[in-house]
């Protein structure tokens, strides 16, 4: 059985975040839509559904890499703040973003607290979960290739 990481990250991670929508199960804060990710951005973000993009992201990357926490991921969506015509350094993004996607994501029972060693941890239900989606995407992706020959 194909799991996450027989996918590229593009394709699953819009693959997830529309099942997350579409199921309705995910919890999303009203702030959703004036809230910037991080103090190096200038905006919040254009599209409307970055929350669920947010959320997808996060369940892949833990979902590929044990035990991460709310640290790890304010470094992983950070970037660079533009400091006029002094060199950029690296931001970490927003903590209360990343605090809020994890604990929407717990209370679908995709990911659960580790508190042996820390962090987040991905639940066996989310992980079959993420498996079903990834199937899929092979599946459509096989489907595609034998239309096209």
């Amino acid at each position: 059985m194909p799991s996450v990481r027989d996918v590229t990250a593009e394709a699953f991670i819009a693959a997830y975040s529309s099942h997350l929508k579409r199921s309705g199960k995910l919890e999303v804060p009203i702030w959703v839509d004036v809230v910037k990710t991080g103090t190096h951005k200038e905006l919040a973000p254009y599209d409307a559904d970055w929350y669920y993009i947010r959320a997808a992201a996060v369940a892949r990357h833990i979902y590929l890499r044990k035990h991460v926490g709310v640290g790890a991921l304010q470094k992983l969506h950070g970037g660079s703040v533009n400091r006029g015509n002094r060199p950029s350094h690296h931001r970490d993004a927003s903590g209360s973003v990343e605090r809020k996607v994890l604990q929407s994501l717990e209370k679908i029972g995709v990911l659960e607290k580790d508190t042996a060693r820390g962090g987040r941890r991905i639940t066996v239900d989310g992980q079959r979960d993420l498996d079903r989606i990834a199937s899929a995407i092979v599946e459509e992706q096989r489907s595609a290739a034998e239309d096209d020959e």
